[in-house]
């Protein structure tokens, strides 16, 4: 093969490349690219490992929560940011109490009992850590589960307690960037807190 029919042939892989990158919805290119960057964030700041998640749980080391608020506050004013400008809209689901202390008190057991939480599992599999493969696997046995159950739940769990679409800023009847700079304040002292601290 001569050094022409090589650039057709790489010309061709381009051109098929580029359908099949113009065929994905752009949202969903975002969507991956953020996912990978927050994959990437969480390898480096360790909290894929074992020993942080445990020593979370333990109150010993406060590193996941440290992300954890860093996270919030990135994506408050990223979020609303967005949504000023009018590139995105806002898909708040609906406070239901019933469901999201029960669905709590399952994440936080299975978290304790694991040792990751979903999101980590998969993380720390990415990583090369097995035991997180059984994590992923009681996940998807988890939404099989209440998919299976939702019927039954969605006219029980899910309408116990359903205070509707609501909002911080909308339940204090203030601009959202109030309660943005409150949160962020908050969050910003308890960080110098756990820093002086050494947790």
């Amino acid at each position: 093969m001569d050094l022409d029919q090589i650039v057709v042939h790489l010309n061709e892989i381009l051109v098929s490349l580029k359908g099949i990158a113009n065929a994905i919805d752009l949202e969903l290119r975002f969507g991956l690219v953020t996912g990978m960057v927050f994959g990437v964030l969480l390898q480096r700041a360790k909290v894929l490992r074992y020993d942080k998640q445990l020593a979370a749980l333990r109150f010993q080391d406060f590193t996941i929560l440290k992300f954890m608020m860093s996270a919030i506050i990135v994506g408050m004013i990223g979020t609303y940011f967005l949504y000023d400008q009018g590139l995105a809209v806002l898909s708040i689901k609906p406070t239901i109490l019933g469901g999201t202390i029960t669905g709590g008190i399952l994440f936080g057991v299975g978290w304790a009992l694991l040792g990751y939480c979903p999101g980590t599992s998969i993380g720390a599999l990415g990583e090369g850590r097995t035991d997180a493969f059984w994590g992923i696997l009681g996940a998807l046995v988890g939404a099989a589960l209440y998919a299976e159950m939702f019927p039954y739940l969605q006219d029980t769990l899910l309408k116990m307690h359903d205070y509707g679409k609501i909002t911080l800023p909308q339940l204090l009847g203030v601009n959202h960037w109030i309660v943005i700079a409150g949160v962020s304040v908050v969050f910003l002292l308890s960080f110098v807190l756990m820093e002086k601290k050494g947790l």
